[in-house]
């Protein structure tokens, strides 16, 4: 079957009417498609019988000194992954359409949106809330999967879903990497041979950490290694990197015993890569 396009709501309405009835899951994305939107479309549709994508760049998430105006847009080579991957439906709106002329109302992503993440881009968990919900409420998914690669915007989406009862189940799909250990993303393109080499310390970073087994051994074996980063050419530019509990991304105290994620932001250059890994109770 081919991949219906649809670029506004009346579009959508009929797209959805003629993929039929039965279960639907939704796959957001802002394109520029890579093996791990693959991995989200195909755990997508272990989970319903027909797989929507959205491709849409959200100008609500984006700061502005970010990269807005070049996050790199490859929609007709995304059309081409969807049917790959036997999507039936991409909902492809213009802002115009997602935010039309006297739009005021957005979502709050609370405390929790204002940590980690948040602190170094304020406003930025706003807007991925505003059109992740107005994403729910025009296609009606009945599931929606997301990367654990983005774990605090995955948190704060099922925040979200449970503080506002929002009949979505939310899927958790894990962090694919490349063969050298860096996490997928549509912003590796970016990188040259020499910026990726230097991104690698931040895999390595995770790994140093997840060896250890107390809070203070876990951040101190990751900053050894980002700090080692640092003194690369290019060098290592470390956002944070902090070790956090998964359920409301505050910081973590030497006590802590149960389950943790240690997570890092740092850029290469002009490029901002993101990652984390989930650290396991300790008895």
């Amino acid at each position: 079957m081919d991949v219906i396009v649809a670029g506004d709501r009346a579009g959508l309405v009929k797209a959805k009417d003629a993929l039929g009835p039965g279960r639907l899951a939704l796959v957001p994305t802002m394109g520029a498609l890579h093996e791990g939107h693959r991995s989200l479309m195909r755990l997508a549709r272990e989970h319903a019988d027909h797989v929507a994508v959205s491709i849409f760049v959200n100008p609500l998430q984006f700061g502005p000194n970010e990269d807005f105006s070049r996050y790199p847009r490859t929609f007709d080579v995304d059309l081409d992954v969807c049917a790959d991957e036997g999507v039936g439906l991409v909902f492809a709106p213009s802002a115009e359409e997602m935010y039309p002329p006297g739009s005021q109302v957005a979502v709050s992503s609370g405390e929790m949106g204002k940590n980690v993440e948040g602190a170094f881009r304020p406003g930025h968990f706003d807007g991925v809330l505003t059109v992740v919900l107005k994403l729910f409420n025009l296609v009606q998914p009945d599931v929606a999967v997301f990367g654990q690669k983005d774990a605090q915007q995955l948190a704060l989406i099922r925040r979200m879903v449970a503080d506002l009862n929002v009949p979505v189940s939310i899927v958790g799909a894990p962090t694919l990497r490349e063969a050298d250990g860096l996490a997928l993303s549509s912003r590796n393109r970016y990188l040259s041979p020499a910026d990726r080499m230097t991104a690698l310390s931040i895999s390595k970073a995770l790994r140093a950490g997840a060896a250890q087994t107390t809070p203070s051994k876990i951040l101190a074996a990751a900053k050894a290694v980002l700090d080692a980063g640092a003194n690369l050419d290019p060098p290592l530019a470390v956002d944070y990197v902090e070790l956090v509990d998964p359920r409301t991304f505050t910081a973590v105290d030497d006590t802590h015993r149960g389950e943790g994620l240690l997570v890092v932001a740092a850029k290469v250059g002009t490029t901002r890569l993101i990652d984390n890994t989930p650290i396991p109770p300790t008895p």
